[in-house]
């Protein structure tokens, strides 16, 4: 049953290697330029990870510089734009030191391993930047990794002291103009002609990416009692970014708003099968016979008991067959039946009641998420070549992403965009729909000169290793998006980029 999930990366690496378009220069055909009427001389933009160029699970000076804002103010220049800062991390590694000691990881490298394939790894190497050495100011890049809504509006969140106790961010630690700033209050500062403002994708991405492990929010309008992956209540999201919004436009600047794709568009939920675990005919009967007595006794009992109820007892059975299978999964969701299957009539004893508390299979409806591939099928005790991850050992709720899990996030999205579009229309503000954009990704790809950009992961071209954030290429497509809608909102020519010139995944980031 060993290494029952082993992707081939090796031959993804081979297309990669022979298929990577190159291109000259970065700069669409040239023409007579105008910012129309935007004003693009004091360009600052607002927002989390994607703003900041996070990319292969870490932020570094090569990601930074691939950001979609400096891709975006690189193209400004030609109408007028000025400067553009970033808070440069001081290497390549990626991580983040608190007075020497480690508090972040490298960034993910493709490695070829000792079996021969490449796959993700974290790169060697220390950091080299400590949050408390300061940056001085001001930045025009104002994206703080791992920032929600609500965090951009927080006093403190730039504070050192708040990092090891998790009051402050990190990142912000580094560049905040004082302790007890918010985010948004140095972006203000800074007089901005022209901005761009995303934010709101970790206030759902870290519940997502958890497995649903947080709460859902919605109805609690006080974030101080959020937990680090729960769904930020609608209500707190639309008076926190309308706050936002009041800041940077309060001295008449125009800018371009984004909103929330759907989860479903990022390879780090759809890269693992749902049906990922391989069984021959032989052994799928012996791992049936095991589960007989929960689905032919203990379920149908706890129904007829009224426990649970007809529908929980039909998704809670067990069943393997010859060919691939949905593997064994913990929900949370379902009625916690451990301490009744230790009672009579089942007196079943405490760790095979724990192993069937709260048991279903995987189906076609759930999401596993990218970080599963490692622990599929794998034997966490050498001594026991039966307990397998997935067959008789649960996959742990966290890697599973349950079709009810899903809905919440949606409600909330569709919560967060209408409000984003909303006040973009009220303020005559540009706006993205990344949500319909990255669909696309996902569905068939956007055709560019030399090839087609999807979400395939490693392939795709569009997704770092992280399987969550773009790489170059996907932030070079992300500032296209938004110039074409400031072309369109502002009655600009800005010219796009040739998204080709910009690198996705290749050996050489190892």
């Amino acid at each position: 049953m060993k290494n029952l999930l082993k992707y081939t990366f090796a031959a993804l690496t081979i297309g990669l290697v022979s298929c990577e378009p190159e291109f000259d220069s970065p700069v669409t055909d040239g023409g007579f330029y105008s910012s129309g009427s935007a004003n693009l001389s004091k360009f600052v933009a607002v927002g989390n990870s994607l703003t900041a160029g996070y990319a292969d699970g870490a932020l570094y000076i090569t990601g930074q510089n691939n950001s979609y804002p400096n891709i975006m103010a690189q193209q400004f220049e030609f109408v007028g734009g000025g400067d553009f800062t970033q808070p440069l991390m001081n290497d390549n590694i990626g991580g983040l030191l608190l007075g020497g000691n480690q508090i972040a990881e490298n960034r993910l490298v493709l490695a070829v391993g000792a079996d021969g394939n490449p796959s993700p790894v974290r790169l060697d190497g220390t950091p080299t930047t400590d949050i408390t050495n300061k940056l001085s100011g001001p930045f025009n890049n104002m994206g703080v990794p791992g920032a929600k809504s609500f965090h951009l509006v927080t006093p403190g969140y730039g504070n050192v002291a708040g990092v090891p106790v998790g009051t402050a961010n990190p990142y912000f630690a580094r560049f905040a103009s004082s302790e007890n700033v918010k985010v948004i209050e140095d972006a203000a500062a800074q007089s901005p002609t022209f901005f761009s403002l995303w934010i709101g994708n970790n206030d759902i991405l870290s519940y997502a990416t958890s497995g649903g492990s947080g709460v859902d929010q919605t109805g609690n309008i006080d974030p101080s009692t959020y937990g680090s992956n729960d769904i930020t209540d609608p209500n707190v999201f639309a008076s926190v970014y309308n706050a936002q919004v009041e800041a940077l436009t309060a001295g008449g600047a125009k800018g371009v708003l984004v909103n929330i794709p759907e989860v479903t568009s990022i390879p780090y939920f759809t890269t693992v099968p749902t049906n990922a675990i391989p069984l021959d005919a032989a052994t799928a009967a012996a791992v049936n016979a095991n589960f007989a007595g929960y689905n032919t006794q203990i379920l149908p009992g706890l129904a007829g008991m009224g426990i649970i109820s007809a529908e929980e007892a039909a998704m809670r059975m067990i069943n393997f067959s010859a060919g691939q299978n949905f593997p064994i999964t913990t929900d949370k969701d379902l009625t916690d039946i451990t301490a009744i299957l230790q009672g009579p009539p089942f007196n079943l004893p405490a760790p095979t009641a724990a192993l069937l508390g709260q048991l279903r299979q995987v189906n076609s409806d759930d999401l596993v998420v990218l970080t599963a591939s490692s622990v599929l099928g794998s034997t966490p005790d050498p001594n026991n070549p039966q307990g397998v991850v997935g067959v008789s050992i649960p996959l742990a709720d966290q890697f599973v992403l349950a079709k009810s899990e899903q809905d919440r996030i949606t409600a909330a999205t569709n919560s967060y965009n209408a409000t984003i579009q909303g006040l973009a229309s009220a303020k005559g503000l540009a706006f993205v729909d990344a949500k319909t954009a990255l669909a696309r990704l996902s569905d068939g790809g956007i055709p560019y000169d030399g090839g087609v950009l999807t979400s395939q992961f490693v392939t795709g071209g569009a997704f770092s290793l992280d399987g969550v954030h773009p790489t170059a290429r996907g932030y070079a497509y992300t500032a296209n998006m938004m110039i074409q809608a400031i072309n369109d909102t502002y009655d600009a020519t800005i010219p796009t980029v040739q998204i080709g010139y910009y690198p996705t995944i290749t050996l050489a980031n190892n």
